[in-house]
């Protein structure tokens, strides 16, 4: 099975209508907070045990799930509320709660999908990757670069020309494919980790493609929406409602 870790530490700044009281994690979409449609969304598929990182308003986000005796499973708390680390050091912090033997799954908090996660660890397990980044054909500035054998081998921003290559060699017939923020890791990607402090784990991605295979997998599902806009959250309450 797979144990997980939902990203929910960040400010909100893009939303800040809506978080200059609460954290992005307890906007409310359909009359429910972010937090508990990735949580349940993720209990649906047999995970037991999350570990959700906080710090902006991080009392409430703790609050909110004790008073919902943690959904029925293990829920443990990752604190940055003395220092923000990013993505990639959120999850070096996050690295002590997890047992060492089960896949990871990575989640935005302001990320909506009806994924098929069980899908997703299957081409995981049979990819022998070292972590498998979930993407979708989708226009956006910022790109991550993946060979014919869907190998990540960089990355590229196109408005502003910047380019980092991870694979010399594969790079020039890549193709850009979009993150989604969800993405599933083995647990040994823990001790490759040699980045200190606050970075995004973009960058640890990267760096470990020279060596590791790090691979796509092109998400086709039909809802798949980043809400960290607040005409993204408008958008995604019109289309919740009309169900």
């Amino acid at each position: 099975m797979m144990e997980a870790l939902i990203f929910a530490a960040g400010l909100g700044t893009r939303l800040k209508e809506f978080t200059h009281d609460k954290p992005k994690a307890l906007v409310l979409l359909a009359g429910k907070p972010l937090i508990q449609h990735a949580i349940e969304h993720l209990i649906n598929f047999g995970i037991t045990h999350i570990i959700i990182n906080v710090h902006h308003f991080a009392d409430q986000v703790i609050e909110f799930i004790e008073s919902n005796h943690s959904f029925g499973i293990q829920i443990d708390i990752s604190d940055e509320r003395e220092l923000l680390l990013d993505t990639g050091g959120g999850l070096k912090k996050a690295g002590r709660f997890f047992n060492g033997n089960e896949p990871i799954l990575i989640y935005n908090v302001d990320v909506i999908s009806n994924l098929d996660v069980n899908n997703l660890l299957e081409f995981h397990k049979q990819s022998m990757a070292l972590a498998t980044l979930v993407v979708r054909q989708r226009e956006t500035s910022r790109y991550l670069m993946f060979s014919p054998d869907m190998l990540l081998t960089g990355w590229k921003n196109f408005s502003l020309g910047e380019t980092i290559v991870s694979r010399d060699d594969l790079f020039a017939e890549s193709r850009p494919l979009a993150f989604s923020g969800i993405h599933i890791m083995e647990p040994k990607i823990l001790d490759l980790i040699t980045e200190e402090g606050k970075f995004p784990i973009m960058d640890l991605y990267l760096r470990l493609a020279k060596d590791h295979p790090i691979k796509a997998y092109i998400d086709q599902s039909e809802l798949w929406m980043d809400l960290g806009k607040p005409a993204q959250l408008a958008e995604a309450e019109k289309l919740f409602l009309s169900k």
